[in-house]
């Protein structure tokens, strides 16, 4: 095996993808920080869940927002719903794995609040589950999928925005997920400036 060789390809295979995002999704992520920034400006708060390495990408969005990104600011209101150990697992338990987070949007969502949805697969019966409750209790959802957007495509309302990653690779669209994520928190804080100054 030719290791270097083999580094040099997923270097290049990254690239690509983002190459690939960079054209197809940049008018959804500029309408998605947008989106985002009206909500927090309006008193709401993201909301953010996903499963596995989508779970992180949750954790590290809300973690942006409520810390700093690369300036500082107040915090703003973001909850990753894959975190509290004690509620997953007596969801999970209780009721059923699929609504780990939909129950969570129930107890937590209010109307003026954003849902951010990462599934890769954009098939993720609990993430799904979670944008059919945002939209009962009239919040927006912002989804990160992958792929051809499988479920979650067909869940997005008008207020909504999808961003898809249209490669095959879960690692790939893992990759792009988090460069997505800097983009937001970024616009956010840009578009929060250009509001108070």
């Amino acid at each position: 095996m030719d290791a270097q060789f083999r580094i040099k390809q997923h270097f290049e295979a990254s690239i690509e993808a983002k190459r690939q995002a960079g054209v197809s999704a940049i008018k959804d992520i500029d309408r998605a920080a947008r989106a985002l920034t009206r909500q927090l400006l309006g008193g709401g708060k993201i909301l953010a869940c996903g499963n596995g390495g989508s779970a992180a990408d949750a954790q590290h969005f809300s973690s942006e927002l409520v810390n700093r990104f690369e300036r500082e600011r107040p915090g703003l209101p973001a909850i990753a719903l894959t975190t509290d150990t004690s509620t997953l697992t007596s969801i999970a338990n209780d009721v059923d794995y699929q609504r780990v987070f939909a129950r969570q949007v129930e107890a937590l969502g209010h109307p003026g609040d954003a849902l951010l949805a990462i599934s890769t697969s954009g098939g993720s019966a609990n993430v799904l589950a979670a944008m059919d409750v945002a939209r009962d209790r009239g919040m927006i959802t912002i989804a990160l999928s992958g792929r051809d957007g499988g479920a979650m495509a067909t869940r997005i309302g008008p207020a909504d925005v999808e961003i898809r990653v249209p490669v095959q690779s879960t690692a790939r669209i893992q990759e792009v997920h988090i460069l997505v994520i800097h983009c937001l928190c970024d616009l956010i804080d840009e578009l929060l400036l250009e509001e108070y100054s």
